[in-house]
Formats: structure tokens, C-alpha cells, sequence
């Protein structure tokens, strides 16, 4: 259905199989319309699904073959017509009559022998109405369109703010921003595969899912507030070294929190990302940190997060030591199950091993990566070891 155009006449469709009928109703509207005319049924359904489809259509009722009700049913089941007012112009007058044409889509009904006072404004009457409701169409039309690219506005800021801030936690870190990728597709391949799971699916829906892939670069943005001296070190921790660098989950979701109160607002993703960043170095048999979760009790993002964050540090190349092969590290994943991970992860991991195998390819880190990050780090170094 086309909207009124203000700036040339309405068409309005007449259909009666008599030409005097005919005759006698484009006589009368041609002044203040552009007339068309169809002497049956079939005529009439072509005109109205055209392009060029009238605004109004007069629908004679006893016509040969088929007739103005069924003509208007057809008119009514078909989207292209559907929207377009008839009014029906017939001899009948039983209350019947109207009754079925009112149920077949009808917007009114005009006895003949025509009054030409009554048919005009009826017409005019139902052509302003058309115009408000395709006013009212367009308007809603222009607001939806407006809320999505607001929508999707605000979800652009919201992902450039989060790459933004895991950024900023890798620029310190020996990982790269591929790791970031990584394992933001590692976790939606996996929830992707359990969300049918019957310990899962209540978790795992579409916008959970969308959360979870929106959250998961921020499970390190604590390690901002590590100190280098621990952070950079490319050897094994001293005890009390480890103990700051447990703190770092911790200082995430404060650093998550502080984000949210600023905000004013609770917002889904960043209550998901407080869960990925305070447990996501839990593990399934209690001996994990910072709270020592143990099973059930640690979160399902924190649990995917926590499979993800494994293999990707076993396969990838960092820069003081080369990844290791695709099958020993599934190899120590299964070890893992039922310790370190959820069994059922595990289960999960490794009938998409081959997927989680192509997303590290996809998002391989270049001898320039790690050249960059290690001139980076050099950095950092040089400085937290020059005098104040």
C-alpha cells in the first residue's frame, strides 16, 4: 500500500461490471480524483497488486463470476493489497449483507442508487482516515528505524569502551590483543555447544550468549592494578609474588564496580563481566582463587571463561615461550576434567576441539605481534628499573 501523495490526486478504483455504473461513478469523482475502472474481478485484483495501486477502491457486489466478496477476500489475504480501504457499492441492504462485508475487511458500505453527496464524502472521509493511518505507519516506521540506530549506536560505544579497557590490561600483560579474540570466540563456540545442555540451558540463551562474547574481554582487566615487577615476570612466581597476582581478579570486578556506580546503573554485561573477571581463576574441586568456589558455586561464565583462558595459554606463542601443539594441549584439558574444569566443558570442549583449533588460527599472533609486544615490555621494564 502507498501513502497518500499530497501533491497529486488520490486514485480510487472503481469495479462494477455494468458500464453505465461505471459511466456514472467516474463522472462523479473525476474532478477530485484520478478515476480507475475494472468491470470485474479479476481486472480489479491486477490493479490493486500493481505498483501503481489506487488508495480507495469501490467494489460492486453482484458481478458475474466472481464476486465483490470474494473479490475483497483476496484482496484482504494478499500483503500488497491487504491495507488498501473498500467500500462496497451494491443493491443489497440486509443487515446481513453489511455484516459479511464488515467481516471480509469492508470499511463501508454505500446502497444504490448511488447519492453523489453521500458517495463523496464517504470517500473523503475514508481518504483522511487512510492518510492518518499511513501518517501514524510512517511515524512508528521512522521511530523504530531511529531506536535501532541508537541502539546499535550505543552498542558500538559499549564495545569500543570494553576492547578499550582490555586493551589498556594487555598493554601490560604478556599476552596479545589477539588473546582478547581468542577467547571471546572460544566461550561463544562453547556455550553455543551446551546451550541444549540440561545443566546449562536456563543459562544459556541468545542474550546471555551475546553477553557472554560482549563480556569476556574484560576476564584480565584487573591485571592493570598488578605491579610490573610481578606482572612481567617471565619466570615462576615467588609465593608472596603469587599472592598480589591472585589479587588481580579481585581488583577486576572492583575495577567493573567502580565503572557500574559511575554509570549509575546496573547493566547486564558488566554484571556477566564481574563474574568472568572475580572467578574465572576458580577451579571445579575447590582449590582455585581468589574465594576457593568450588563446583556448581562458581559461576557458568566464570566456568567457560576459565576453559577458554586454558587452552588458549597453553597453545599460544607468548614472548618467553613457544605455544604448545593443538593434541597435548587437549591432552592436559582432559586431565583437568573434573579437577581444574567442569566436566561437562570438557566434554563439550572436545567435540568442537576442531572449532576452537580454527578461531586460534584465525587469530594467530604474527612474528610482528610479538615483537611489538616485546619491544613494549622492554619498555615497561626499563622504566619500573630506572632511579625516580
Amino acid at each position: 500500500m502507498n501513502p497518500i501523495d499530497f501533491t497529486q490526486k488520490p486514485t480510487v478504483l472503481v469495479v462494477d461490471d455494468t458500464p453505465d455504473n461505471l459511466s456514472l461513478v467516474s463522472s462523479l469523482l473525476r474532478d477530485d480524483y484520478i478515476v480507475r475502472v475494472a468491470n470485474n474481478g479479476e481486472k480489479a485484483l491486477r490493479i490493486a497488486t500493481s505498483e501503481q495501486a489506487p488508495d480507495l477502491i469501490l467494489l460492486d457486489i453482484m458481478m458475474p463470476g466472481m464476486d465483490g466478496y470474494e473479490v475483497c477476500k483476496r484482496l484482504k489475504d494478499d500483503p500488497r493489497s491487504r491495507d488498501i480501504r473498500v467500500i462496497f457499492l451494491t443493491a443489497k441492504s440486509e443487515v446481513e449483507d453489511e455484516r459479511k462485508g464488515f467481516k471480509l475487511g469492508a470499511v463501508d458500505y454505500i446502497t444504490k442508487p448511488i447519492s453523489p453527496p453521500i458517495l463523496q464524502e464517504r470517500i473523503k472521509t475514508h481518504l483522511a482516515l487512510k492518510a492518518a493511518a499511513d501518517f501514524l505507519r510512517d511515524k512508528n516506521i521512522y521511530l523504530e528505524q531511529e531506536v535501532a540506530r541508537r541502539t546499535q549506536e550505543l552498542t558500538a560505544i559499549q564495545d569500543v569502551t570494553i576492547l578499550a579497557m582490555a586493551s589498556l590490561a594487555e598493554t601490560r600483560d604478556s599476552d596479545t590483543g589477539n588473546h582478547i579474540r581468542r577467547t571471546q570466540f572460544y566461550v561463544k563456540a562453547l556455550a553455543k555447544q551446551l546451550q541444549n545442555h540440561p545443566r546449562f540451558k536456563h543459562y544459556l540463551t541468545d542474550a546471555n550468549i551475546a553477553m557472554l562474547f560482549k563480556s569476556a574481554p574484560l576476564h584480565d582487566i584487573g591485571k592493570v592494578g598488578i605491579p610490573d615487577r610481578i606482572l612481567l615476570k617471565p619466570g615462576r612466581f615467588e609465593p608472596h609474588e603469587f599472592e598480589i597476582m591472585k589479587r588481580h581478579t579481585i581488583l577486576g570486578r572492583e575495577a567493573i564496580e567502580h565503572a557500574e556506580k559511575a554509570l549509575g546503573i546496573e547493566v547486564d554485561f558488566l554484571r556477566t563481566a564481574k563474574e568472568i573477571a572475580m572467578s574465572h581463576q576458580e577451579k571445579w574441586d575447590g582449590s582455585g582463587y581468589p574465594e576457593a568456589l568450588k563446583g556448581d558455586a562458581i559461576p557458568i561464565s566464570a566456568r567457560l571463561m576459565a576453559l577458554a583462558d586454558v587452552y588458549d595459554a597453553l597453545i599460544s606463542r607468548r614472548v618467553y615461550k613457544e605455544g604448545m601443539p593443538h593434541a597435548k594441549a587437549v591432552a592436559i584439558i582432559v586431565e583437568s576434567r573434573g579437577s581444574h574444569l567442569d566436566p561437562d566443558l570438557v566434554d563439550a570442549f572436545l567435540s568442537i576441539q576442531d572449532e576452537f583449533q580454527a578461531i586460534a588460527a584465525r587469530f594467530v599472533d604474527s612474528d610482528q605481534d610479538l615483537q611489538r609486544k616485546a619491544a613494549s615490555l622492554a619498555l615497561m621494564q626499563a622504566a619500573d628499573n630506572s632511579p625516580a
